[in-house]
């Protein structure tokens, strides 16, 4: 299916607010986890995965011990971006206050993720796209079926990406890379980047298996 098709899934169409990627002005805050924090193990291929993300489209990146709750705030508050990008594990499920993106030092709520992207609602340019590329982040339930990426397109992202389940970390990082390489080409929808992403993926025996490339769902926008 992902060979013949690019998929996406939407809350609502009354939630979708159509509008290609803007590539005139691509503005992204990468923020990464790679050290062993809270009883999480490793994400290795993270650095390589922001690095690579900063060298193809710039912006600003926090990594580790610079990715902290007050740090990301700040940087939300003093620069405009058009897309954020996070590098962490995740987890969500029907106890709100047990759902996170793991930061360095703590956890990052659904509240906050609310409160963070919130800003974007009196901003002009409206945040383009959301990347959760972490363990389990669009995994929800009858509460919240499309887990945190849906609580952040309600939050006023245009668009999120976001895995199902857990996920092996250097395929991540590698589909998602794939992913933004794509979107930085016009002709490309969200999600004409998405399914080449994953058709790649798909073509190399080492993560041919949808173990590796299938988790991805790309909520709301597809243009």
């Amino acid at each position: 299916m992902v060979s013949r098709y690019a998929v996406v899934v939407t809350p609502g169409l009354d939630m979708t607010d159509p509008e290609p990627v803007n590539r005139k002005d691509m503005k992204v805050l990468a923020l990464g986890l790679t050290d062993a924090s809270q009883g999480f193990p490793a994400l290795p291929y993270v650095a390589d995965e922001v690095q690579d993300i900063h060298q193809m489209l710039g912006g600003h990146v926090l990594l580790n011990k610079n990715f902290e709750l007050p740090e990301v705030r700040q940087m939300l508050n003093d620069h405009v971006f058009s897309m954020v990008h996070i590098a962490s594990h995740g987890h969500f499920d029907s106890d709100k206050s047990s759902s996170f993106i793991l930061t360095f030092d703590n956890k990052l709520t659904l509240q906050q993720l609310d409160q963070c992207l919130g800003i974007f609602r009196f901003r002009s340019m409206p945040l383009d796209l959301l990347t959760l590329s972490a363990c389990e982040t669009a995994a929800g339930d009858d509460r919240a079926a499309l887990g945190m990426a849906g609580i952040a397109v309600k939050a006023g992202a245009r668009c999120a990406l976001a895995s199902l389940w857990t996920i092996n970390d250097r395929a991540s990082a590698m589909l998602v890379v794939e992913f933004y390489r794509q979107l930085l080409n016009p002709s490309a929808s969200r999600a004409q980047a998405l399914q080449s992403a994953q058709v790649k993926l798909l073509n190399d025996p080492r993560y041919h298996h949808p173990v590796f490339w299938s988790p991805f769902l790309l909520i709301n926008n597809w243009l």
